[in-house]
């Protein structure tokens, strides 16, 4: 599966979840304990604009922070479309080249994830789909390293054997697998 692929079903995913987040409180918990609903749609947010910067090579400004929703529709239609128009093959972030398949990739992890995030903060079951969730666990085995806990993500939680691949995911992110769809 291409990169590209990969972070299109992501997106899909996402803004599936995202869908049902209009009818909640901004204020209420997530299951990302240092934000609360509209700091991870924030959040959400920004990851897009730094993947529609680095797919575009340029940079767009930020939308009203008024409607989240909104503005998150809008930047997923842009990566799609900056992926569509043929991305550069490379990115700098700050001075160090990245692959930008590599960035999609990572990109996908995050969407997705915090795409179930959302889900989960506006009292909705939204399963990550078994084959997107077992691509993007070899994603994020690959580059969330020991330094990004406690800072970029929670200590893994244990999974049962034989877990499914969604759960494997979360629990390696840091979530709760019985919080799993």
């Amino acid at each position: 599966m291409s990169a590209g692929e990969l972070l299109e079903r992501s997106l899909a995913y996402a803004l599936g979840s995202v869908a049902g987040s209009r009818q909640v409180a901004l204020d209420r918990d997530t299951p990302c304990a240092e934000w609360d609903l509209g700091e991870l749609l924030g959040h959400l947010d920004d990851s897009l604009d730094a993947l529609y910067e680095g797919l575009s090579g340029g940079r767009i400004g930020l939308l009203p922070q008024a409607d989240r929703v909104c503005g998150f529709r809008t930047r997923a239609c842009a990566v799609l479309g900056a992926w569509a128009a043929g991305p550069p093959e490379g990115v700098l972030v700050g001075e160090r080249p990245l692959d930008v398949r590599v960035m999609a990739a990572v990109g996908a992890v995050e969407i997705t994830v915090h795409g179930w995030d959302v889900a989960r903060s506006c009292g909705r079951l939204r399963p990550i789909p078994e084959a997107l969730a077992a691509e993007l666990l070899s994603v994020a085995q690959c580059v969330v390293g020991e330094e990004d806990r406690g800072v970029r993500f929670g200590a893994p939680v244990a999974v049962p054997s034989g877990a499914r691949f969604e759960t494997r995911l979360l629990g390696f992110l840091g979530r709760d697998f019985r919080e799993a769809g």
